[in-house]
């Protein structure tokens, strides 16, 4: 536990920098430096995908992703880099002698998309207008969310909410979890209104976006969990000594993010923000 504190100490500080202070193209440049480090621990850890080529391949794709989010998700620069992509890696996989099957393209080429597209989110939040209010959402949702399920799951647990994929889980921890990103996000939207400018807040939608981003966040860890169970492994990676890797610390919020994205959008908390 000492050490989880501790990373979360210099971790949260880095994160505020980076969201907050860093130029434009910094969020970018961050994102796919996160994206990278996710992949690669996902395609080596389970041993899913030990060809360097094709791994490399995915881990480049991952890393361009943020950027072409960054300038306006254009369809001719995706095309592109889709082609050469394409065109590589069954180039790869044709000189393999059928070592790369197409449950490895397949597998390599979804995370590769999906990982960095789910975490360019904060790219999108932060082109929107007022996005200083939003772009903290999702870290507030998925993470206190995490926080309240661990607590809430070692004082009152006592029924197993997926045995298979996390032992460890309960019903009365995610339970706990949701209650928690409630409160939480409630807290969060009555500290910007009074303190930091925001606009009247619509506590009722974040109640909406606490709920569901929490549920999203828990399915995400879950989802995750279930790729970890399959291959055997404990975690991702120990980057973040006391979490593990990049995914065990980030896999609820790439769940919630971009769901929050959508909310946002969609229904906006903040009464003259975004319409």
């Amino acid at each position: 536990m000492g050490k989880r504190v501790i990373v979360a100490v210099v971790l949260v500080p880095v994160l505020l920098a980076v969201l907050f202070l860093a130029p434009d193209w910094g969020l970018p440049i961050a994102i796919s430096a996160l994206a990278m480090v996710a992949l690669h621990e996902v395609l080596w850890s389970t041993g899913f995908v030990k060809n360097p080529k094709v791994s490399g391949l995915a881990i480049v794709l991952a890393g361009l992703i943020p950027f072409w989010v960054f300038v306006g998700e254009r369809m001719l620069p995706a095309l592109v880099t889709l082609f050469i992509y394409v065109f590589l890696l069954f180039a790869v996989a044709m000189t393999s002698h059928c070592t790369v099957t197409m449950e490895k393209m397949g597998g390599s080429f979804f995370l590769s998309i999906m990982i960095p597209y789910f975490l360019s989110t904060f790219i999108r939040l932060r082109e929107m207008p007022d996005w200083n209010y939003y772009i903290l959402l999702p870290f507030v949702v998925a993470w206190l969310s995490d926080a309240f399920a661990l607590f809430g799951g070692m004082l009152f647990g006592k029924h197993k909410l997926a045995p298979e994929l996390s032992p460890k889980k309960t019903v009365e921890g995610a339970v706990g979890g949701v209650a928690g990103a409630v409160l939480s996000t409630l807290l969060y939207g009555f500290i910007v209104g009074k303190w930091f400018g925001a606009p009247a807040v619509r506590y009722g939608l974040l109640v909406i976006y606490a709920l569901l981003g929490a549920l999203a966040a828990q399915f995400g860890d879950l989802a995750f969990s279930y790729i970890k169970r399959e291959y055997k492994i404990k975690d991702y990676g120990s980057i973040f000594p006391g979490h593990g890797g990049v995914l065990d610390r980030f896999d609820s919020v790439i769940f919630a993010a971009p769901l929050l994205e959508i909310l946002t959008v969609s229904f906006p908390a903040f009464v003259g923000v975004m319409g």
